[in-house]
């Protein structure tokens, strides 16, 4: 089994502080598992975007996203200028920096891909509907890390459908399809199950809705690991930025799944063979 111990030598991967160190096999496996999820996005219509490795705070308020789980939240800022001089002088090995030395954070990194798409959509109107899929380094503040299963910075590949409700939830249901078909071909059993949406407001209307009919699956490894998910944000997003499909607020999908969990996954029904892994997910994928 590939080890977590960052001292260790001749592992597929180290992890340290939530932050992975991967060789060169679990490269090769992440990048062919990503082949296989792009592939389904562009089979799907959808164009290749990438996003800025930043959200702004300001955008990220218009999404509730502070009130709705900011503890997940990883802000970015810089050292005041005033500071500076301070800042150079000695200080004791692996010191932090204090707070007070740090500007206001005007910025946070990402903890889903699909952020960035919504954001830069903001004011925009079609007829027809519009699917993206687009891969980004993620960022959690977990209260517990545990190898690949639970990291701090992670790999999101996503795809995106805007459109009609009908447009969305078809959109979803045939990447459930393909998950569940892709999981099977590569030996693994995923459980779907219904998990917490965290776009919605926690005491919204929305969240009753989500009561009577689930927005978000999951697709569980046997260990619990959540390697993939498929969400319908309804109309959240068209609403809260503006994004229209035939004249009304759009509503909005999207399939993600978290690279690294992947290869945690496979790593353990391959019992570390993360080679033989890749191989089963070349041929998985050219069937899926």
């Amino acid at each position: 089994m590939p080890l977590t111990d960052p001292t260790a030598t001749g592992t597929a991967w180290a992890v340290r502080d939530g932050l992975a160190t991967l060789d060169e096999p679990a490269v090769l496996l992440r990048g062919a598992l990503d082949e296989v999820f792009t592939r389904w996005g562009t089979e799907a219509g959808a164009r290749q975007r990438s996003y800025p490795p930043l959200l702004r705070a300001e955008d990220l308020r218009t999404l509730d996203y502070f009130r709705n789980f900011p503890h997940l939240g990883s802000a970015v800022t810089r050292i005041r200028p005033d500071r500076l001089e301070a800042l150079a002088a000695d200080r004791p090995a692996g010191a932090a920096l204090p707070a007070p030395d740090l500007a206001d954070a005007t910025h946070l990194l990402p903890s889903a891909a699909c952020y960035g798409c919504f954001l830069h959509l903001t004011g925009t109107r079609a007829d027809t509907p519009v699917l993206i899929t687009t891969v980004a380094q993620c960022f959690r503040n977990e209260d517990h890390h545990d190898g690949l299963r639970r990291l701090w910075g992670f790999t999101m590949r996503e795809i995106v459908c805007v459109g009609a409700a009908e447009t969305v939830r078809a959109h979803l249901d045939r990447h459930q399809e393909r998950i569940t078909a892709f999981g099977a071909a590569l030996g693994l059993t995923l459980d779907r199950q219904p998990a917490t949406d965290p776009f919605f407001q926690k005491d919204g209307a929305r969240t009753v809705m989500q009561l009577l009919a689930p927005v978000k699956d999951e697709y569980l490894h046997t260990d619990g690991t959540a390697v993939a998910s498929t969400n319908n944000h309804r109309n959240f997003f068209g609403e809260r930025r503006a994004i229209h499909h035939a004249g009304r607020p759009a509503f909005t999908g999207c399939v993600a799944f978290g690279l690294e969990r992947w290869v945690h996954a496979l790593g353990d029904l391959y019992e570390g063979d993360l080679v033989a892994a890749h191989r089963a997910v070349r041929r998985a994928g050219e069937r899926s």
